[in-house]
């Protein structure tokens, strides 16, 4: 199937009562926001998706209807890749920008999708950040043209419960979904996204330069360990009782650099920092091309993404100069670390429901990579984090005060939070 930018999709009205409660949900959501913004309270997209979905619940089905959709899913980087696609096609449309909405702010559950695509009514291409949970829902209501899967780690283990139940969900959409489902953009490094792609009707694999296996040890076919065999450029995954093995991939990350099926080499010039996003770049790209945007407008439209919803943002605070990164797992961690350079280095953790209540994880991250520095432990479960920077011979003092621990610096340091103090620096800093 060749798919071009110029296609429009065809936006179908839900049914005439449907249609009338939809317009008053939005109308008392847009409120809401309205009341929101004034109390400073935030942007107010939450609570308008929370109301509009409560006074209409089927709006996400609704207006999702009849949209050219692409939606992008996984653990890590969904943010980030959600922002790269939109700007890759949004330069691919050019002087037709406004037929494209995205969810920018991040909110992918069902009620902040929902709240998104109420702004934009008559724009025919949505590209949809979706919450793992959400994934079967939308490959159901919207029947995406395409979606990108990234990849499967242990996150919000209390709401998520175990990940391969998560991609056994994935797995029967897309077979329900059959040949009518939608082309898959998946990581080939990841054996659960792999396992959970493999019943789609096509799938485009993507070769990243994933640096966490931990939560891919097993088997998610038969339960076998699975083994790393040499090979060209990078090691590949196989599992030896079965025939689950690392696919060959269309699209391959080497370095800074990007392979394309043809064999082109293509350098992403990002202004996001980091080798997991040059992999992030690779399935936003793939997406990309796979839609219709020509090669040069997603490079240059990739470009113009500099902090996705406040990642990898810099701003002041008072005289301390902070650049912000998220991480929520593991997996996330042992990307960002490798980012922070200053020292001292802040770290920010809280246990709410948006950052997983259990934090058992920290003894997964490798924190003694930042032994010869000072730390500032900070966030309501500052104390968590302190014992386990003990037990890695890590320097660190305690200000469980987010504010305080940023203090008069006069100097430049990094930021690693999760979700919930991140999102508390992005409101101090007035980027929220």
């Amino acid at each position: 199937m060749t798919r071009t930018l110029s296609t429009r999709g065809v936006l179908a009205p839900p049914s005439l009562p449907n249609r009338l409660r939809l317009s008053a949900a939005i109308l008392a959501g847009n409120l809401a926001a309205f009341g929101s913004r004034l109390a400073g309270k935030g942007s107010g997209a939450s609570v308008r998706g929370q109301i509009l979905t409560r006074l209409a619940p089927s709006a996400f089905a609704d207006l999702l209807r009849g949209r050219r959709v692409l939606a992008v899913s996984g653990t890590n980087g969904k943010t980030t890749t959600t922002h790269l696609l939109a700007a890759a096609v949004r330069a691919g449309l050019g002087a037709d920008a406004a037929r494209l909405v995205t969810n920018a702010d991040g909110a992918n559950l069902g009620y902040g999708i929902a709240s998104a695509l109420s702004q934009a009514r008559k724009a025919d291409i949505a590209v949809i950040e979706t919450d793992e949970r959400v994934v079967s829902a939308m490959i159901e209501h919207a029947r995406p043209e395409l979606l990108v899967l990234l990849n499967f780690s242990r996150d919000q283990l209390d709401r998520h419960h175990e990940i391969k139940a998560l991609g056994r969900a994935w797995r029967i959409a897309l077979e329900r979904a059959g040949e009518a489902g939608p082309t898959i953009i998946a990581n080939a490094c990841d054996p659960l996204v792999t396992w959970s792609a493999g019943t789609a009707a096509k799938v485009i694999w993507v070769e990243t330069d994933t640096v966490w296996h931990a939560d891919g040890a097993l088997c998610p076919a038969c339960g076998s360990l699975l083994v790393r065999v040499p090979a060209t450029g990078r090691d590949r995954w196989d599992c030896p009782g079965c025939e689950l093995s690392q696919p060959v991939a269309d699209y391959r990350v080497a370095g800074k650099t990007i392979i394309l099926p043809s064999g082109e080499v293509v350098q992403p010039d990002l202004q996001v920092p980091g080798s997991f996003n040059i992999s992030n770049a690779a399935c936003a790209l793939a997406a990309a091309l796979e839609f219709g945007v020509p090669l040069e407008a997603a490079l240059a439209g990739m470009h113009t993404v500099t902090s996705p919803a406040g990642r990898f943002a810099t701003t002041t605070f008072g005289s301390t100069t902070a650049r912000l990164l998220l991480a929520k797992n593991p997996a996330g961690w042992a990307e960002a670390l490798p980012l922070a350079t200053s020292d001292p280095v802040i770290l920010a953790i809280d246990a709410v429901a948006a950052d997983g209540k259990d934090v058992s994880w920290l003894w997964d991250v490798d924190y003694e990579q930042l032994a010869g520095r000072h730390v500032v432990c900070t966030g309501p479960r500052a104390q968590d984090l302190a014992v386990r920077l003990s037990y890695a011979g890590v320097e660190h003092e305690i200000e469980p005060d987010l504010r305080a621990a940023l203090g008069e610096r006069n100097a430049a340091v990094d930021v690693i939070a999760t979700y919930t103090p991140f999102q508390a620096l992005l409101k101090m800093a007035g980027l929220r």
